[in-house]
């Protein structure tokens, strides 16, 4: 009788199981594409705050004479541009965490074809946050240095704040584009498991 006994209430006993390797993957998948994108989305934010309320009046003294100076970012091509695209990314970057979101809700898995034209896109706006960062580096840089070749002088020294503003700025630009790249490379390995 204690065999049956033993038996029966062996029969009684769930066993919970097992989640599916695929499932956890795509669970984590999901995760680690929800923190790029969420720090991609702070990075490109702060590179634009950062940038479009840099501006600093101060003088300048060239030979005797003060000059007076005002720089604003919308003074420079560069600058606009770094703006414009943080606003593409951050807008982007918006789209994405409204996707994975909706993917996390639905369960769905996101279409092949679509697969393709977000990594399409996180490839294109790697490359243009990288071009902007480097292009308003070159103007930083030679805001900072003067010209060489000529007697015109270190612009940073008067405008100390500015400079230090629109370089955080760079920085913030630098650092979404290697978060861009980070999710080109989980883009691909999304792809390659499609």
């Amino acid at each position: 009788m204690e065999n049956g006994l033993h038996s029966s209430a062996a029969a009684n006993i769930q066993v919970p199981e097992a989640v599916p390797s695929t499932t956890r993957r795509c669970k984590l998948s999901l995760a680690v594409n929800a923190v790029i994108r969420t720090l991609c989305l702070l990075t490109s934010a702060a590179a634009l705050s950062v940038m479009i309320t840099a501006e600093q009046a101060g003088v300048l003294s060239f030979y005797g004479f003060n000059v007076p100076l005002y720089s604003k970012w919308s003074f420079s091509d560069s600058f606009r541009y770094v703006v414009g695209v943080s606003v593409g990314v951050v807008a982007y970057s918006l789209f994405q965490l409204l996707l994975i979101a909706y993917k996390a809700t639905r369960k769905s898995p996101i279409l092949r074809s679509c697969s393709w034209l977000l990594f399409g896109g996180d490839q294109i706006l790697a490359y243009l946050m990288i071009s902007a960062g480097s292009a308003a580096s070159g103007v930083t840089s030679l805001n900072r240095t003067g010209i060489r070749h000529s007697a015109l002088p270190n612009f940073c020294k008067p405008l100390d704040v500015f400079c230090g503003r629109v370089a955080v700025s760079i920085a913030f630009v630098f650092l979404s584009g290697l978060l861009l790249a980070v999710s080109v490379v989980l883009d691909v390995l999304s792809l390659s498991q499609h």
